[in-house]
């Protein structure tokens, strides 16, 4: 059979590897793809970018079905249009979508539902939520409303810095947000206190099965300093995640979402991503919720699943969660980003690339940001790679992942030398 996957990044890379290990899979499209998907064997990317022609390509190709990759082409509606021309597509569709794609709905069905969260308030005036800031003096999140790559969140230690941040987000739009269709929003949220975790699972519409805990890091310096990011590496499983979480987690926050959303009649297929905040006591509470994979979470989490992707995909597109059990290696899998000189802000693309070292069984470098141009692998995004190792122990699957990244090269390179670190506090 054939599979389309549509996206660029790190997530569709390794979406698009795990795919082609299915003996069932003859070919995985990736749209567009990137230098690392361009390069693999049973891997092609499409320069395709539009839905229509992107469905008019699976109708000629016989394609069995689509994975979507990225937040932009779920909240623009691509599930829906494939349904609609009776092709096999794994997501949400665009209202269901919506937990993503605008904070203030996610946060305003949170507190319909009883989905614990933090105090917050959504804004479109900037005297208004510069007036809330004054108010509360406290530790805030402020968020912009819309798509922002995973970049449109401050952390404001000082009111000063929330109201730097509203004005960025409300005046200036510096995150470059995808606003919707009433304009630019933020909501500003209470600082929550714990560790953060990322809680993914798959959905048919009731059912939900749970991929292996992760926990990625935001902050572009070690020690979680400096601004957030689009993730600059991961690891599985997190040991914040213990049966006790997991289980309160999936009773007070993953079922009542899915109950919810189908009580609103936007029944939810997909991947549902919950950002979690877990405090000493083990109690969750949700930062965020993604319609998709995370990136960089899921090249850990692929490098564990043992079983066949494909089988799992066309299981939730079926309605039959229930009929599956995953298995998973027993082994740390951990991500380390490797990032464009001047990312997040303003990354400088175009250096070549190299050194990359040869896949292995317990070592993969996933592409995110680079193109070939001809045979010279090179930048083009702010995040370039992520190097995915799988070790004994977290500290071991750390060591495997620094090893095969020290052997890489490109001008200005950036990446943390601690991924991993809370895990190996505790």
């Amino acid at each position: 059979m054939k599979i389309l996957v549509i996206g660029s990044g790190g997530r569709e890379h390794a979406l698009a590897w795990k795919l082609a290990q299915s003996p069932r899979v003859k070919k995985v499209f990736v749209a567009p793809g990137n230098g690392g998907t361009a390069a693999m064997p049973h891997l092609e990317n499409l320069a395709i970018p539009e839905i229509e022609r992107l469905a008019d390509f699976c109708v000629a190709e016989d394609v069995h079905l689509t994975v979507v990759g990225p937040e932009a082409p779920l909240a623009a509606g691509v599930v829906d249009h494939f349904r609609e021309r009776r092709l096999r597509i794994f997501g949400p569709t665009r209202a269901a979508a919506q937990l993503e794609s605008s904070k203030a709905y996610a946060k305003d069905f949170m507190q319909r539902h009883g989905i614990p969260t933090a105090q917050h308030r959504t804004f479109t005036d900037p005297a208004q939520a510069h007036a809330y800031i004054t108010e509360r003096n406290c530790a805030l999140v402020v968020k912009a409303d819309g798509l922002a790559a995973g970049k449109g969140v401050v952390v404001a230690a000082t009111p000063d810095e929330a109201h730097a941040a509203v004005d960025d987000m409300l005046e200036r739009n510096t995150y470059g947000v995808q606003h919707g269709e009433d304009g630019a929003r933020v909501v500003i949220e209470d600082f929550l206190e714990g560790e953060e975790a990322s809680f993914i699972v798959l959905v048919d519409g009731t059912r939900v099965l749970p991929l292996a805990s992760s926990q990625d890091h935001k902050r572009l310096r070690d020690g979680d300093q400096g601004p957030n990011t689009g993730g600059m590496g991961a690891y599985s499983p997190a040991p914040v995640v213990s049966p006790e979480v997991h289980a309160r987690v999936m009773r007070e926050i993953i079922m009542p979402t899915v109950q919810g959303m189908a009580a609103d009649g936007n029944p939810y297929t997909g991947f549902l991503y919950a950002g979690l905040m877990i405090d000493r006591q083990g109690h969750a509470r949700t930062l965020e919720f993604n319609c998709r994979l995370g990136d960089p979470e899921t090249q850990p989490i692929l490098m564990r699943l043992k079983s066949d992707l494909v089988h799992v995909l066309d299981a939730a597109i079926d309605g039959k969660l229930d009929k599956l059990e995953l298995q998973w290696d027993r082994r740390t899998a951990l991500a380390v980003v490797m990032a464009a000189p001047g990312y997040p802000e303003t990354p400088r693309l175009g250096g070549a690339i190299e050194g990359l070292p040869a896949p292995a069984e317990d070592l993969q470098v996933f592409h995110a940001g680079t193109r070939l141009d001809g045979n010279v692998l090179r930048t083009a995004g702010g995040r370039v790679l992520a190097v995915t190792a799988l070790g004994d122990s977290l500290r071991m699957a750390q060591q495997r992942a620094y090893a095969g990244l020290r052997q890489i090269r490109f001008e200005g390179m950036q990446f943390r030398q601690d991924i991993g670190w809370r895990a190996l506090k505790r």
